[in-house]
């Protein structure tokens, strides 16, 4: 890993965490499978490898390799994004405190906080990331210890200031936690921006395909990181060494997919602001997006996420989501082919009824890695279904 330190992105992608293994000589490393692992002697570990809960080679490789990509000095692996989000939490705060959340939240995150934890006695306060004032004012009414934002927002694709986040955070004694999973270290590094904590769904971009689910957690600081390892070691929700494995593939190839997730996304946002059918499309690779000059100033490239609203409301959204082809009808995102959600009644309905709700005539797209055109025409039968608004 040390030779790599230095070195670009997709170098570090490849490198890191992924030595040779040293008694064949194979270059991609073993999975290891072993829920045990054998002493030299009572308490005297090979490596420190007791038992596959506290530690795994494959585990550990991906988590050297993710703190490599963010610039962090630790990560850390889960079974989930949510099972990742869960035990930084419990981590960080106890019964009394208080969370500052964007308004426009994952739906799962917001379950978690609100329904879960909330139980456990841990406050929250939805509000509105763009501005800073109302931030300010949430964080200082409450025992703020965490404020926590995703940026670009799921499925709003609202972009936040990091920097100036972490300003507010910091200066009540709070913790700035990003969500990176629409961006991936490839397109954002928060933690060089001034937030403490990174998580990830590493289901999504990270992995890539579709095919894995898991979670992360990536910090600076090193006495966080003792407390986060712990939970992670005491409540056992880690990713298994398949899954860690598969992640590991995902993420060495992250870079040249997220390149062309980038372009599909804005070959596809650009096409729908010419149709007649769409009221706002919502991707900040547009210049007439908001945070269009704060998204190219702190991301790479602007990422593979469009949403779009339509002027026939409801009814139109459905007919769409329901007719493509290409773009598949799923939840979940990131992954190499296409796919399309309708938000309101699948990833945010546990927030419907609440002011994270998502507006019904909204579709989020994930731009998979298929010819744009192909895309492009995939939606344009599907708008042929319905009317011009």
């Amino acid at each position: 890993m040390s030779a790599t330190n230095n070195a670009g992105f997709n170098t570090r992608a490849v490198h890191a965490g992924q030595a040779f293994e040293p008694r064949t000589g194979a270059v991609v490393p073993p999975l290891h499978f072993s829920s045990t692992y054998a002493q030299d002697g009572i308490g005297n570990l090979r490596s420190g490898y007791e038992y596959g809960r506290g530690g795994n080679p494959t585990r550990d490789a991906l988590q050297e390799q993710l703190a490599a990509l963010e610039g962090g000095t630790a990560a850390f692996s889960f079974g989930s994004g949510l099972a990742a989000e869960d035990s930084l939490i419990r981590a960080i705060a106890r019964p009394g405190d208080h969370i500052v959340l964007g308004n426009d939240a994952y739906g799962g995150t917001y379950r978690l906080i609100n329904r879960v934890l909330g139980d456990w006695g841990i406050g929250n306060t939805p509000v509105d990331m763009s501005d800073l004032d109302a931030v300010a004012a949430a964080v200082a009414a409450n025992n703020t210890r965490i404020v926590w934002v995703e940026t670009p927002s799921n499925p709003m694709m609202k972009i936040t200031d990091i920097e100036a986040l972490a300003a507010v955070a910091h200066d009540a004694g709070a913790l700035l936690v990003v969500d990176n999973t629409f961006a991936s270290p490839y397109l954002q590094t928060p933690l060089a921006l001034g937030a403490d904590v990174v998580v990830h769904s590493t289901t999504k971009y990270i992995g890539g395909h579709s095919d894995v689910v898991g979670g992360a957690i990536v910090v600076k600081d090193s006495e966080l990181a003792e407390k986060i390892g712990f939970i992670q070691f005491a409540v056992g929700a880690v990713s298994g060494p398949m899954d860690a494995f598969l992640t590991t593939r995902g993420l060495k190839t992250l870079g040249v997919r997220m390149d062309r997730h980038s372009e599909n996304g804005q070959a596809v946002a650009e096409w729908l602001l010419q149709r007649p059918e769409v009221e706002a499309v919502l991707y900040p690779g547009l210049p007439d997006h908001p945070g269009h000059e704060l998204a190219a100033k702190q991301m790479k490239k602007f990422g593979g996420m469009v949403s779009v609203q339509f002027k026939g409301g409801e009814a139109a959204a459905r007919t769409v989501a329901e007719s493509t082809s290409v773009f598949t009808l799923a939840e979940s995102l990131g992954g190499i082919e296409s796919l399309m959600n309708y938000p309101s009644e699948m990833t945010h309905a546990s927030v419907k009824g609440t002011e994270l709700a998502v507006p019904v005539n909204l579709l989020r797209l994930s731009c998979g890695i298929e010819e744009a055109e192909d895309l492009i025409a995939d939606l344009e039968q599907a708008f042929a279904k319905i009317s011009n608004g």
